[in-house]
């Protein structure tokens, strides 16, 4: 059953029980929580044997029969529009070879921007707009 389903059932025991009752129920709550709808449900059957109630009783047990329903599995968007894929096989770290790996030197260091720029060429575009190096 819908959400919106067991809501319109929710609100119109809501109704009944407020106008005929006075119990005031949060509606919301009643659609999502199976122990208060149990509850709600309960009262609203303890009532219904009072003369006028049979509308009342109709409705509870309306209401627990959504409760009880299962809900559907969700299927999400991307599970509808795209086939099911294979997991990728496992691999191990790459293994670099001595040669190939690069020396830490001067220029990765963090404190290679700590030296004083050095002078500008007069056609950099940018020379006017920025501060020192930064953009």
């Amino acid at each position: 059953m819908l959400p919106s389903e067991r809501l319109a059932i929710a609100a119109r025991l809501h109704v009944l029980l407020r106008r005929k009752t006075g119990r005031v129920t949060d509606t919301e709550w009643l659609a999502v929580n199976a122990e208060y709808a149990a509850e709600i449900v309960r009262f609203a059957r303890e009532r219904a044997l009072e003369p006028g109630m049979e509308d009342v009783a109709e409705w509870a047990g309306r209401l627990e029969q959504a409760m009880m329903a299962a809900p559907a599995p969700r299927k999400t968007l991307l599970g509808a529009i795209a086939p099911p894929r294979a997991p990728a096989p496992a691999t191990g770290p790459a293994v670099a070879r001595e040669s190939e790996a690069r020396k830490p030197g001067w220029a990765e260091s963090l404190f290679s921007d700590t030296r004083p720029p050095g002078p500008r060429d007069p056609d950099d575009a940018d020379s006017g707009r920025y501060v020192g190096g930064l953009r």
